[in-house]
């Protein structure tokens, strides 16, 4: 079956290409044709754009859930929900992501992913994310400070052999004994080593950069900037990021975790290559305000949905985000005011190469998977296509 998008505005990462048309064969991109084709509706599958936007489908590195449900209850049909309920955002591919828990929840969330991700229900689940439990337990932020410890070969060499092919990144505090070591088994089995929840210096920061930490989780949130010891001033993960050039880093764009002014220092310093959107989001994006869970319902913690933001009950700290792929993309081109060619490239192209999957996912272009969505001038999703069918 051949596909063809017509009347669409084609966003690539440079340009926007007006009128363009998407041929679709097979699941994947075919080609793009930047004028109008004469196209006989016997021959061809014709998808009317009508003027919309017509972008790669978001990729999401980060989230815990949505919809009402969280990837940390471990069951099958949490994934999927929480999958679908990101997909009407335009979310086609997605890295479920866990919290800080106990070893045992944490192997039945793997096993339980392991089978949502042969699903073919939604999203791609393009692998695992495990946030923790390896952390500072002066930069815990809404992380379960009962389970924060240090690595442990014993325990971490188990945890990898149970996910072996699901688990894709880990985030890790690098300063704490062991971190470099993991960093490096990490990258031997193709995982993506990540500095999250740490108080680290530059020196601990460029070491673990030395041994595959080249990514920082949720940029600014709970983690160390410049500090005085014993008089003496010392780079924090933050700085240490801007200095180190090849750092990438993810931000949480959703108007409420960074101020628009702070995001445009980011992308001023650090640029559209280096910077991938993630919504960072629990259960409660795309649900009523109230009271929710983070993390599994059996052992999470409560939190408050307020303001577009989840904190922690007592309101000292963020506690996730309930954003949504769409609302990210909205927040930097409305708010932040970057050109939308950008905003999209943060969260399709950037991810993708971050990831490893820039060969099949994240632009449109030939010989790439035909996951498309539609979206008007206020980044409204009307349709989204993966590998080239139509998703309700």
């Amino acid at each position: 079956m051949i596909t063809a998008i017509r009347n669409g505005k084609i966003i690539t990462p440079y340009r926007i290409i007006e009128n363009a048309t998407v041929v679709i064969k097979d699941g994947y991109i075919l080609d793009v044709h930047e004028e109008p084709m004469e196209i006989s509706e016997d021959e061809i599958n014709i998808i009317d754009a009508n003027g919309l936007y017509v972008s790669p489908g978001f990729i999401d590195i980060h989230t815990h859930g949505g919809g009402g449900f969280d990837f940390m209850d471990g069951r099958y049909e949490d994934f999927i929900g929480g999958g679908l309920a990101h997909l009407k955002h335009g979310t086609t591919t997605i890295v479920p992501t866990t919290l800080t828990s106990s070893r045992e929840e944490l192997i039945q969330n793997i096993e339980s992913f392991k089978k949502a991700q042969k699903s073919s229900n939604g999203p791609e689940f393009l692998g695992l994310h495990l946030e923790g439990p390896y952390f500072s337990m002066e930069m815990k932020g809404a992380q379960d400070p009962r389970y924060i410890k240090n690595p442990d070969p014993n325990e971490y060499l188990e945890i990898l052999n149970i996910g072996d092919g699901a688990i894709i990144r880990w985030s890790v505090a690098p300063e704490l004994d062991g971190a470099l070591q993991l960093g490096t088994e990490l990258r031997k089995r193709n995982i993506l080593p990540s500095i999250a929840h740490s108080a680290a210096v530059y020196e601990d920061v460029y070491k673990a950069f030395e041994n595959g930490y080249t990514h920082v989780t949720h940029f600014y949130s709970a983690m160390s900037m410049l500090k005085r010891i014993n008089g003496y001033r010392y780079l924090g993960v933050v700085e240490s990021t801007y200095l180190i050039d090849e750092m990438t880093v993810e931000i949480i764009a959703d108007g409420s975790h960074l101020p628009s002014e702070l995001i445009q220092l980011i992308y001023k310093i650090k640029g559209s290559d280096r910077i991938c959107l993630v919504t960072d989001s629990m259960r409660g994006a795309g649900m009523p305000e109230g009271e929710y869970i983070l993390g599994s319902i059996k052992d999470g913690q409560r939190v408050i949905v307020e303001d577009n933001v989840a904190k922690l009950p007592d309101r000292s700290a963020f506690a996730g985000s309930v954003a949504t792929s769409d609302m990210l993309v909205r927040v930097m081109y409305k708010d932040v005011q970057v050109p939308l060619t950008e905003a999209i490239k943060m969260i399709t192209a950037t991810p993708a190469k971050i990831m490893g999957i820039d060969n099949r996912k994240g632009t449109i272009s030939r010989g790439k998977e035909a996951d498309l969505v539609f979206f008007d001038e206020d980044i409204n999703v009307e349709k989204v296509l993966i590998k080239g069918k139509t998703v309700d």
